[in-house]
């Protein structure tokens, strides 16, 4: 695959304007290990490898497990993730699949017993935010960087 553009070239105003709004969701309060979460979800669901190499490896960085981030995509099924992230999580999937699932009252009623009001607020910023993210890897072709794996003597 290869890159159509460099978007952060293309249109430096906008991308910093994007890149002030992800700061502003870092200080949010919102704990950095569900905003990785958050990210590395929606990007599963939109298919964005760009997105989902950078995420994990920030997840890890952050001291996220290995297990956790393999069983993302399959959180319901696992106890690994607490009540607050599983409703992030049910969140950040009606959200980003929105014109499917148009945000439900019932997983609004979960997002809601697990987040205040500026929370909730902040937190669908965040979906928000990753899946515009998402977009512009998606339709900009950003390749994400790849590792050789070290050769066994």
């Amino acid at each position: 695959m290869k890159p159509r553009m460099n978007f952060y070239q293309a249109a430096p105003d906008t991308m910093k304007a994007l890149m002030a709004l992800e700061e502003q969701i870092q200080s949010t309060g919102l704990e950095k290990s569900l905003i990785e979460l958050v990210k590395i979800r929606a990007s599963q669901i939109n298919g964005c490898a760009f997105c989902i190499n950078m995420h994990t490896e920030d997840a890890r960085k952050r001291g996220e497990t290995e297990q956790r981030i393999y069983l993302l995509n399959a959180w319901r099924e696992s106890p690994l993730y607490t009540d607050r992230e599983r409703a992030a999580l049910a969140w950040t999937e009606s959200v980003t699949l929105i014109s499917e699932t148009h945000a439900p009252d019932d997983v609004y009623a979960e997002v809601r017993a697990q987040f205040s009001d500026a929370e909730t607020v902040n937190l669908t910023a965040l979906i928000g935010a990753i899946n515009a993210w998402n977009r512009l890897a998606i339709a900009f072709r950003a390749v994400h960087p790849v590792k050789v794996k070290a050769s066994v003597a």
